[in-house]
């Protein structure tokens, strides 16, 4: 699946078929999103997820390869749906519901501080009869980075109207 651009970009589809038309296709790009420890602190006591690596700057400072504190991996995978979102609407439909994930993987760690962005794709397409079932990649990049910090597949189901 190509990158269109580098350019934030949204698409809209105005019914469940119209999405078939992009499957292999790259479908929106969001802007830049600043990943702050903020952001990291609530998430850490959302799910008590208190390790040192996501909360002690000092430990970090003198311990981390990083040197400077990280996002949960589940934290970046979290905003996967933020950035769906931002990249793609469709329309026309009774609902959407999350079916789950087929393949995650954490590539790179977000240090406190950092930009990313979401680019997604439509890997897979199953027409049903009330509806369809897809596939998104969702590829979480890091600004600066070679590597992105996450690279996931969801499953969405939705249903016509």
């Amino acid at each position: 699946m190509e990158s269109k651009t580098n350019n934030a970009y949204k698409s809209k589809f105005n019914s469940i078929d119209e999405l078939e038309g992009f499957l292999g296709k790259e479908i929106g790009l969001t802007n830049w999103y600043s990943m702050n420890q903020d952001r990291i602190n609530t998430f850490a006591d959302a799910t008590e997820d208190h390790q040192w690596i996501h909360i002690d700057k000092e430990k970090c400072e003198k311990e981390s390869p990083y040197k400077t504190t990280i996002a949960h991996g589940f934290l970046m995978l979290s905003m996967c749906s933020k950035i769906m979102f931002d990249t793609y609407e469709l329309n026309n439909v009774g609902m959407v519901l999350n079916y789950g994930l087929d393949k995650v993987r954490f590539t790179n760690a977000t240090t406190s501080g950092s930009r990313y962005r979401g680019r997604v794709s439509l890997m897979g397409f199953d027409a049903k009869e009330n509806g369809a079932k897809y596939k998104m990649k969702v590829v979480i990049e890091l600004e600066g980075q070679n590597k992105p910090a996450c690279i996931a597949e969801f499953l969405a189901l939705a249903y016509k109207k």
